[in-house]
């Protein structure tokens, strides 16, 4: 399988060997090679003890056997053939299912998948998933339901916060260096949700209608580099029908595109409660997962009754078990067993934590130089977002809980899978980070928001306001739309216009819309910071942190401009918390109205104005990104601080016409860290498939010129520069 040059050489020689290590053509054929030799020792009743899987959850309806940690799922080994026991836990952004596993230890907080997005940072993407994966192992599981990387093409979508962004190149690329960060520890990481799990209204009757093109330019094209540069040991496909079919029972999708085309060896797992019948095994689907959540088992022993003695379905049973043991066997699941109990490094989890909310930080707006806050400020008045009480938290199977479980637990009036409740981690709060950080010669005073004229009386003796405002997302459910809920909108609007010196900060999962940005002095974006948010949010609002997050998702301007103003399904039949439906009923998803013009590139087909664009993000410094060449398949540029003091920007390159035809594309990114005054050159690798359109069955380039920009977002560019290409046609 090949490997993906991304952007310029990474920054630390260990991550880089470390990624390339990860598919030797050698390990890979000798693993391959084991898988064929142990399949071929198997009996029959052997070969489907691995093809489905139990909740090994209290209640969930199946027996938990002894060898068994509590969690997502538990797949019997076969101990005669020495094949270990897979026993499966959510999810990318830390350990879900960690209380039970080790007493009342919980496990680190990440911050969101949105949050590490907007670092731009494949290093740190990296670093995070190998910190996840190596608690993973300490809670006792050798496979991590991780790796989510469906484009957000709503900002509505209840799973955005657990994705990356709306860019196939960003989500692919951070989705690949997480999945191999995670599986450097020997356990197996899946990609998710395959394919076109965008929203969560009507998840399991929705079908969503994609030409091929579309499909292979967008999303599909992300879990394809996710897959190059992670090389997961399984894929996880979703909910919702693609086309007409399930995706878990897509002859096209599972077949033809992942096994076939791609060259993908490992195995195909459902998503819980997404098999409706036997057939899916001979579609390509390797694994019924949490079988109980199925109207029933439809694989195991079934599978030997519906194969019967079809020659061709009894070898499509041995690929199943050659495609799960290849994921064992290159992972070293059978050489480096999990040994429950392995020590954790608490202090240094919770501080790359810190760091991925660090950097992930976005600040939006800084009016008057509002930000950093002055020495002169003497009281600063601390209102709303339960900035008391911890750091928000995305709902669903990728909740993730520290020692002792949430800090809180609040309505979150609306559905989600557990029960519509906003959850939030425990850590220090930001209201107790902001009084440490302040000082004893600052007053500190905090008001809940619940009542306005309180908050706003507060508002009016400070120096400086600073409003915390929170959206939640959760696996389960869509917001209906993008305001702030429980009046905060107008909350921030009455203290705003009670003191000019008004700081926001959000906790979102994606964007929101603000009928109060102008009253404002200053807005950061802290998405959902995990653990030490608290921490993270104060040291870039008192300066200790440059901020230097972008944007890896455009922010509207109204919902008007959005492809579907009107989520798809939100006006039929209301689902229930899962997203079933009524027996039959099925809503149709349409990806034809943007197809591969995902996100920035929809706002710039358009001619739309956003509130901040792709790629958008401030600093407390000035950069200058000048001399852009392109020339073998790469872009060189150079970046320069020409302000006062160190800080971090994201160099993006982007196609911007091809011939006479406009067109707006990332290919091309690297963050760099610069002292003030200083300047470096990048250069980055542009993937050809950026270039490119899906024609024919194959990536085609027409013989044209090739326009490429430099900016600071999707919309600040620079002049255009062309070179002539030569026309190119390849297979995927």
């Amino acid at each position: 399988m090949r490997k993906l040059a991304v952007s310029a050489a990474m920054t630390s020689a260990l991550i880089a060997s470390a990624v390339a290590a990860k598919e030797p053509a050698s390990t890979n054929a000798d693993a391959w090679q084991r898988a064929e030799a142990t399949e071929q020792k198997m009996t029959d009743a052997e070969r489907v003890v691995m093809t489905s899987g139990i909740t090994a959850l209290p209640n969930a309806g199946d027996k938990i056997p002894e060898d068994a940690v509590l969690g997502a799922g538990y797949v019997a080994g076969i101990p005669r053939l020495g094949v270990p026991a897979l026993k499966e836990t959510d999810a990318g952004l830390g350990v879900s299912w960690a209380l039970g596993a080790r007493g009342n230890e919980g496990a680190t907080a990440l911050p969101s998948g949105m949050a590490l997005a907007a670092t731009w940072n494949q290093e740190l993407a990296y670093q995070a998933g190998q910190m996840v994966g190596a608690e993973t192992r300490a809670k006792g599981f050798n496979v991590l339901l991780a790796g989510g990387v469906n484009l957000v093409r709503d900002p509505r979508g209840g799973r955005n916060f657990e994705y990356f962004s709306e860019d196939p190149l960003l989500s692919g690329i951070l989705g690949g260096y997480s999945i191999a960060g995670a599986q450097s520890n020997h356990i197996i990481s899946t990609v998710k949700h395959f394919a076109f799990n965008n929203q969560e209204t009507a998840r399991k009757f929705g079908n969503v209608t994609i030409s091929e093109a579309a499909a292979r330019e967008s999303e599909l094209l992300a879990f394809k580099l996710a897959i190059e540069i992670g090389n997961p040991g399984s894929v996880m496909c979703s909910y919702n029908r693609l086309n007409g079919p399930y995706t878990c029972g897509s002859e096209w999708l599972l077949q033809k595109v992942l096994k076939r085309d791609w060259g993908y060896k490992g195995f195909v797992m459902s998503d819980w409660g997404a098999v409706y019948e036997p057939g899916f095994a001979w579609a390509g689907l390797d694994h019924q997962s949490g079988r109980s959540s199925d109207p029933q088992v439809y694989f195991a022993d079934q599978l030997l009754t519906d194969a019967g003695t079809d020659a061709k379905r009894k070898s499509r049973i041995s690929d199943m078990n050659r495609r799960i043991l290849w994921a064992v066997y290159s992972n070293g699941l059978d050489r480096f067993p999990v040994l429950p109990g392995e020590k954790i490094d608490k202090a240094g989890h919770e501080a790359l934590a810190g760091e991925v909310a660090r950097q992930g930080i976005v600040l939006l707006r800084n009016e008057r130089g509002a930000l950093p806050l002055a020495a002169e400020a003497k009281s600063i008045a601390v209102i709303g977002g339960f900035a008391d009480t911890g750091m928000l938290s995305g709902g669903g199977s990728s909740q993730v809980h520290g020692d002792g479980g949430p800090a809180a637990m609040i309505p979150g009036g609306g559905r989600g899978l557990f029960n519509g409740w906003e959850q939030y981690q425990r850590g220090t709060t930001p209201l107790a980070a902001i009084r440490k950080r302040a000082g004893q010669d600052v007053t500190v005073t905090y008001r809940t928001g619940n009542y306005i004229a309180e908050a706003v009386e507060q508002a009016r003796k400070a120096d400086v306001a600073i409003v915390f405002a929170n959206q939640w997302q959760s696996e389960g459910r869509d917001n209906p739309d993008l305001s702030l809920p429980r009046g905060q909108d107008a909350l921030i609007a009455a203290v705003a216009a009670a003191n000019p010196n008004t700081v926001v900060v959000l906790q979102t999962g994606s964007a929101v819309l603000m009928p109060w940005l102008d009253q404002t002095a200053a807005v950061l974006e802290a998405w959902y910071p995990g653990v030490q948010g608290g921490e993270a949010i104060a040291s870039v609002l008192f300066g200790d942190t440059n901020p230097s997050g972008r944007l890896p998702v455009t922010f509207p301007a109204s919902l008007e401009q959005l492809p579907h103003p009107v989520l798809p399904g939100h006006t039929e039949a209301d689902p229930d918390k899962n997203g079933a439906g009524a027996p039959g009923q099925q809503v149709t998803i349409d990806y034809n109205v943007d197809g591969s013009d995902v996100g920035y590139r929809w706002f710039a087909r358009q001619g739309h104005k956003p509130l901040f664009p792709f790629g958008y993000g401030l600093s407390y410094t000035n950069f200058a990104t000048s001399g852009l060449s392109v020339k073998g398949g790469k872009a060189t540029v150079t970046v320069q601080n020409t302000g006062g003091r160190a800080g971090a920007t994201v160099a993006q390159v982007y196609l911007v016409a091809r011939g006479k035809v406009a067109t707006r594309r990332l290919v091309g990114f690297q963050r760099v860290s610069l002292e003030a005054g200083a300047s470096k050159t990048v250069t980055m690798t542009i993937d050809p498939r950026l270039l490119a359109d899906w024609k024919d069955g194959r990536w085609s380039m027409p013989r044209t010129t090739y326009y490429f920009a430099v900016g600071e977002n999707a919309e600040a560019l620079s002049s255009p520069i062309g070179i002539r290409l030569p026309a190119k046609r390849w297979a995927d």
